[in-house]
Parts: C-alpha cells; structure tokens; sequence
C-alpha cells in the first residue's frame, strides 16, 4: 500500500502546490482530476520519490520512503508528464539502457523489451532513432518504459496526451 500523509509542497515565494493531502492507495487504479495548477502533478512527483514534500509522510508498505526511496523505486513504474530521451537511440536502445539501470538482465531486459513494443504498437518503428518519432510515439515509449521492471506501482502523469484516439483506445484496453 502506497500512504501519502498531511503532504504539502511550497515551491519557491512561497507557492503551495499541494496542502495537506492525504491518500490512502490500495491495489488498483487511482486517477487524480483537477484543474491546471492544481498540484497534481507535484503530488505524483512526491509519491514517485523524484522530489520530497515540505512536510508529511510518504509510507510504501509501511516504510518511509521519504527517508529510504530505494524501497519503492525499486517496485516503481514512473512516466512523468515529460520525459527525455535520447533522440539517436532507437526505442530498442532507449529501453535496453534503462533496463540496464534498473538491473533487469540482459535476457530478462530482451524478453519484456520485445513484449512492451508490441503491446504498445511500436514493432514497425524498431530501426528508426527515438528523435524521428512523433509525440505520439514517444508516449508510447514513455508508457513502455514505465512498465520494464513489471512494476508493482504505476504513477502516470497525463497517460494518453499526445497520444491519438485509436492509441487511447489501445491504451485503457491494456
């Protein structure tokens, strides 16, 4: 179980993104709608371990990941809003290194790298560079990434943006 306690975040000049949250995640799905500006995505920054909140707790399973992030990193699957990659890389190479980084093996990595392209309809595109692809595309290799360790938490920021309606459709399928 993932527990976000009395979580608030205050940015520079005293911005408050978030104030006084307080979620309570069981197995499933958890989607967080709100206007623009509204913290969602600083919340999910915080629940991801990529920042810290000004106060609160963050518990994964009982542990404070705020003090040791490791514990949930490593059951973690994150596609933040935005994402980099390395245009010269094709998905292939792009998703090899991060396995790498997360410690899959090289045979586990090859096996979940071929099965992820073809979940999210990337097989015809393997020899093109990542910084030929569309928006779209590049979701889609954010969405693959996320999934690459068979992770036991999902955090999603805006999921299908820049994805077209039949991927959306393809996508809430999965």
């Amino acid at each position: 179980m993932l527990e976000l306690i009395d979580i608030t975040k205050i940015y520079a000049k005293g911005k408050r993104a978030v104030d006084g949250m307080t979620l309570r995640m069981q197995p499933g799905m958890l989607g967080l709608l709100g206007p623009n500006g509204a913290g969602k995505s600083s919340l999910m920054r915080i629940a991801a371990t990529v920042t810290k909140p000004t106060s609160g707790k963050v518990l994964f399973n009982g542990t404070d990941v705020v003090a040791k992030p490791d514990l949930l990193r490593q059951a973690l699957g994150y596609l933040p809003q935005d994402f980099g990659v390395y245009p010269n890389l094709t998905s292939r190479e792009f998703l090899r290194y991060l396995a790498a980084a997360k410690g899959l093996s090289a045979k586990t990595a090859t096996a979940r790298i071929d099965e992820l392209l073809a979940m999210v309809n990337l097989t015809e595109a393997l020899k093109r560079p990542l910084g030929k692809y569309s928006g779209g595309m590049l979701r889609r290799v954010g969405i693959a990434q996320a999934l690459l360790s068979d992770p036991q938490v999902i955090i999603v920021d805006e999921p299908t943006a820049g994805l077209d309606p039949e991927e959306r459709v393809r996508f809430r399928a999965q």
